[in-house]
C-alpha cells in the first residue's frame, strides 16, 4: 500500500493511455499522458510544484510568503492548491477571457484573482507585466513577502518537466518511443520532456502541435514570429519565444485549425470516454499528424493536458461551436437540443 503524506507527493505518476481510434486510424500506438488526473485537474500541477521547490530552495518563497502569478488558470491553480498545503497565499492575475470555470476553480482554491484585459505581451497591461509588477509593491513594502513564478521565463519549469515527466513516460512507455508532440504555451513541457527523450534516444521525433493563431508554428519552420487565424483553445500558444521554449529540440510544427482539433477531442469522450480540454485535442491532432509523418508501427506519445469540464460553456455548447464554424456532433446536439 502506498500513502502519499501531501498533495505535493500526489502530483505525478498518471497514468499512460493508448487512444484507440488514432491508433486505429493511424496504425500506430497512440499514447497519452493522463495529466488531467493530478490532484488540481492538470499538468500544470508538475510546473507548479517544480517552479515552487525551486523557489523553497532558492529562498525565493519564505514561510509564509505570498505567491504571484500571471497565469492562463491552470497553472494558478496548481500553485494556489500546492501553496495552500505548504502555508502560502495567491495571487493570481488572468485574462478576462478564459473560461468562468478555471475562474471559479481559482477562487475556490483560496486563490485571490484579479482579472485583467486580455492584451498581447507588448502591452504593460498584459497579466504576466502586471503579476510581475505586484509582486515587486509586495516585495518594497515587506521584502521577501512575495515571490513571482513567472512559469513562461523560469526554466525551472522545463528543468522539472526534463527530470521528472520525459523520464515518467520513457519508463512507462518500456523505452519504445518514436515521437512526441503536445502544444506549448511556457513551452516547459515541450522542452523539458523533448530534452529528456533525446538523451535516451537521439532519433526520438519531438513536434510542436500549435493551435492557429499562435505563432509558434511559423518560428519553428520558417524562422518568424508570424500568427495567423484564431482558436478557442485557452492556456496553449505564443507570440514570442519564452525562456522555456528557447533551444527546445523541436523537429516538426504543424499549426492547427479548431476545426481539426475540436471534433478529435469530441470523438475521444464519445467513444473512449476521456473528456479533455482544447489544448488536448491540438495535441491529439498533432500526434496524429506525427504518426503519419512517420508511417504505421510507431510509437507517438502526446499529452491530455486537463479534464474538457474546465471548458464546459464553450466545447460543449452546440451555439458556440456553431458560431466558431466547429462541427458540432449529433450526440451533443441531442444532449443540449435548442
Amino acid at each position: 500500500m502506498s500513502i502519499h503524506p501531501d498533495l505535493s507527493s500526489a502530483v505525478g505518476g498518471t497514468p499512460l493511455l493508448r487512444l484507440r481510434h488514432a491508433s486505429r486510424l493511424t496504425g500506430c500506438d497512440i499514447l497519452a499522458k493522463a495529466e488531467f488526473l493530478n490532484p488540481g485537474g492538470s499538468i500544470k500541477d508538475r510546473t507548479a510544484l517544480g517552479l515552487l521547490l525551486d523557489a523553497e530552495r532558492s529562498g525565493e518563497l519564505r514561510r509564509g510568503g505570498t505567491i504571484v502569478e500571471g497565469t492562463a488558470g491552470n497553472t494558478g491553480i496548481g500553485l494556489a492548491l500546492i501553496g495552500a498545503s505548504r502555508g502560502y497565499q495567491s495571487v493570481i492575475f488572468m485574462p478576462d477571457t478564459q473560461s468562468r470555470e478555471k475562474i471559479d476553480a481559482l477562487r475556490v482554491a483560496g486563490a485571490e484573482v484579479r482579472l485583467v484585459p486580455a492584451v498581447p505581451f507588448k502591452d504593460p497591461r498584459h497579466y504576466v507585466h502586471i503579476a510581475r509588477a505586484h509582486a515587486g509593491q509586495l516585495n518594497a513594502t515587506a521584502a521577501g513577502s512575495a515571490w513571482f513564478a513567472n512559469q513562461f521565463d523560469n526554466t525551472a519549469n522545463r528543468d522539472w518537466h526534463e527530470n521528472t515527466t520525459g523520464p515518467e513516460i520513457w519508463a512507462q512507455a518500456g523505452g519504445k518511443v518514436d515521437g512526441f508532440v503536445c502544444a506549448a504555451g511556457t513551452g516547459g513541457t515541450l522542452a523539458g520532456i523533448g530534452r529528456a527523450l533525446k538523451a535516451r534516444n537521439p532519433a526520438v521525433k519531438i513536434a510542436l502541435s500549435d493551435p492557429a493563431g499562435s505563432a509558434l508554428a511559423n518560428y519553428i519552420n520558417r524562422g518568424e514570429l508570424l500568427a495567423e487565424g484564431g482558436s478557442i483553445s485557452e492556456g496553449i500558444g505564443s507570440s514570442r519565444v519564452t525562456e522555456n521554449f528557447r533551444d527546445a529540440p523541436v523537429d516538426l510544427a504543424w499549426s492547427i485549425p479548431d476545426q481539426e482539433s475540436v471534433p478529435l477531442l469530441h470523438q475521444l469522450l464519445h467513444e473512449e470516454g476521456w473528456c479533455v480540454g482544447g489544448s488536448s485535442g491540438v495535441n491529439l491532432a498533432g500526434a496524429i499528424r506525427l504518426a503519419r509523418e512517420l508511417g504505421p508501427g510507431h510509437t507517438i506519445v502526446t499529452i491530455l493536458a486537463d479534464a474538457g469540464t474546465r471548458y464546459q460553456a464553450k466545447l460543449f455548447n452546440p451555439a458556440f461551436l456553431r458560431d466558431k464554424g466547429i462541427p458540432v456532433p449529433e450526440w451533443l446536439d441531442q444532449a443540449f437540443p435548442g
